[in-house]
């Protein structure tokens, strides 16, 4: 019969699995503008990688790099910026500051599905403030500019836990040759 008392250091209850919620938190903006991190990607498709994977582990400060430009295109209309705001504050509690995932009618709501309503909703009631081509511009310069910085930001330290899974020794020894084993090549 197991012991009812718990000492220190044990854990009493089970080990829950990682939510979608634990990969995409807010990184610490140090790491996201860190120098040293940039170069040139080697390709297009390495480019496409890059940003693809820095999407993703920088979602929620994408997210805040993309409203602050959209406010700032604001800066001249106050009723949009009075919506903005009130539609910031729904971003707030709803997306940017919340470690829980949001329950509705006793199902969870995943982060994807509240990042797009929150997206859909900021957008549709500024541009129903006769600011769309404002919205339009802020949109567009907020895409350049994370593109750009996921393009360029390398990936290596990162430290994805099944990056380095597949970047290990069995990558390199389960991986296609270099060189073709059989046949000629031509000179």
């Amino acid at each position: 019969m197991p012991s009812t008392t718990t000492t220190y250091g044990t854990i009493t209850s089970a080990p829950t699995p990682i939510s979608s919620r634990a990969k995409h938190t807010r990184r610490p903006w140090p790491e996201i503008f860190s120098l040293s991190s940039f170069s040139l990607p080697f390709s297009a498709g390495d480019a496409k990688a890059r940003i693809m994977l820095n999407v993703s582990y920088f979602r929620v400060n994408y997210v805040i790099i993309a409203l602050t430009i959209l406010f700032l295109t604001l800066l001249w209309h106050p009723t949009s910026m009075i919506v903005f705001l009130i539609t910031f504050v729904f971003w707030w509690f709803l997306y940017l500051f919340n470690d829980n995932p949001i329950v509705v009618f006793n199902k969870t709501v995943d982060d994807n599905v509240v990042l797009g309503a929150l997206s859909f909703a900021t957008v549709l009631l500024l541009v129903l403030t006769h600011v769309g081509v404002n919205v339009l511009v802020g949109l567009i310069i907020a895409v350049v500019v994370i593109g750009v910085h996921a393009a360029f930001r390398g990936t290596e330290e990162l430290g994805f836990p099944d990056e380095e899974e597949e970047n290990g020794l069995l990558s390199v020894v389960g991986s296609q040759p270099l060189r073709p084993t059989s046949g000629y090549n031509r000179i």
